[in-house]
């Protein structure tokens, strides 16, 4: 993961370039940029419900139960 530094100037390294684009260029990148959040998205969706059939198969944990094992590996 990178810093807020460094995702500040990649950002910014990234709009000059858009600036000096043609306009087809930046249709493209705008439909990749859609296609790739799409996807991600679909992503997210799929893991949320890969979750949920997890805890309807094989329950939940009891929150005492994440505190005496915390309490545990604390100690």
């Amino acid at each position: 993961m990178k810093t807020d530094r460094e995702r500040e100037k990649l950002i910014q390294d990234i709009i000059l370039l858009l600036y000096q684009a043609y306009d087809s260029t930046l249709d493209e990148i705008y439909g990749l940029l859609k296609t790739i959040d799409e996807q991600e998205d679909e992503e997210d969706l799929k893991s949320i419900l890969e979750a949920r059939e997890d805890i309807r198969v094989n329950g939940t944990v009891p929150w005492k139960e994440i505190q005496n094992e915390i309490k545990k590996d604390v100690a």
